[in-house]
């Protein structure tokens, strides 16, 4: 049995080691984006440079987030292959320390993060995202005009349902462009449809303008203005455009519902949600990949070979976890499927790579 001094130390050092990693690509990841923002920004005599190295350090941490197993895979290459070469996990196998005992601590040093990136360090990140969007709006005022990506809305009201389609849409979608709008009564019949070049989110309806109004049997008919009503609320229809990496990880479920009673597709905020509370597995998947390719160094020598393959393993897992994301976001798998089964077979891949090498 590893005692608490020897977990401890093992525990550390993987902490430390992970810990370098991710502030050096933070650090990285920051100048880029200082550099790349001065260049956006040359022209516009609002941004100085203390302005700009504000923004850059609020855009940071969304962008380093999504490096965090990376950084826990490296951190623990790093700090298993110079254990193995001062002989001190050597000297702990040589006195009866299995590999899954000294791997004890740096999982559980890997499940802690992972539970504070979630928790605390996501929640963070995505406010100081929002803010950045927010000063970047201000900046560049003709960035945020549209969405080009059309648009549906299913809504209801006291006269009966609705479905809204624009082709694009801007004021994070309460202004829209080449509506149609698909008007149902109470009972499910349909009524009519309006074609419209524009409409306005307001208070409690929608504004169409310069109209045309088409109904089963009856000539279609022009108007300057059509009044829908709505049971949405403008924010609800705003916080429906925020992209599911601006919301922190405590808002989520309530953001999934409001989607959902907006008549929109809440996919994506269900992926996101599922994705960080697999995190801290996929961590630990990190840890055990790292073992299988740094732990028999002694013994086998091909430093680069096995390190090599360490980061080749991990870019696999990366590029099969986004597959996957984007199988479950079109729906063809279903959204716990979709975040968990990377993780899930990582784990147990590492795992069985470590039964095989390891005699402990």
């Amino acid at each position: 049995m590893i005692g608490p001094t020897l977990g401890l130390y093992l525990g550390s050092r993987f902490v430390k080691s992970v810990a370098v990693v991710f502030f050096t690509i933070f650090g990285l990841i920051y100048m880029v984006d200082f550099v790349e923002m001065l260049r956006r920004t040359s022209d516009n005599p609002k941004a100085g440079a203390a302005l700009v190295a504000w923004l850059s350090l609020l855009h940071t941490p969304a962008v380093s987030e999504q490096i965090l197993p990376f950084a826990v895979l490296f951190g623990a290459m790093a700090s298993f292959i110079t254990l193995t070469r001062k002989l001190e996990l050597v000297v702990a196998r040589a006195a009866g320390v299995s590999v899954w005992q000294f791997l004890t601590p740096p999982v559980v040093a890997a499940l802690l993060i992972g539970l504070f990136a979630v928790g605390v360090y996501n929640p963070l990140s995505a406010v100081m995202k929002q803010k950045a969007d927010e000063i970047e709006t201000g900046i560049f005022k003709n960035k945020y005009l549209a969405n080009i990506t059309a648009m549906w809305i299913r809504q209801r009201s006291v006269d009966g349902q609705s479905i809204l389609r624009a082709e694009t849409s801007s004021n994070s979608g309460l202004r829209l462009a080449g509506v149609s709008a698909f008007v149902f009564d109470s009972n499910g019949k349909f009524l009519e449809r309006v074609d419209a070049d524009s409409a306005a989110m307001g208070e409690r309806e929608w504004t169409l303008n310069n109209v045309i109004i088409t109904a089963p049997g009856v000539e279609p008919r022009r108007a300057d203005v059509y009044h829908l009503a709505t049971n949405l609320l403008p924010s609800q229809v705003m916080q429906s455009f925020v992209s599911p990496e601006s919301v922190p990880f405590w808002s989520l479920p309530h953001v999934v519902d409001d989607t959902e009673d907006a008549g929109l597709d809440a996919m994506g905020y269900r992926l996101r949600f599922q994705s960080l509370l697999a995190l801290p597995a996929m961590l630990v998947a990190m840890v055990l990949i790292a073992a299988s390719f740094s732990l028999k160094l002694s013994r086998m020598g091909g430093v680069g070979v096995l390190v090599l393959g360490g980061v080749g393993a991990g870019f696999v897992l990366y590029v099969a976890t986004k597959l996957v994301s984007d199988l479950g976001g079109a729906g063809v798998l279903s959204t716990p499927v979709a975040a968990w089964s990377p993780a899930v077979v990582a784990n147990m891949l590492g795992a069985l790579t470590l039964l095989n090498r390891e005699d402990g």
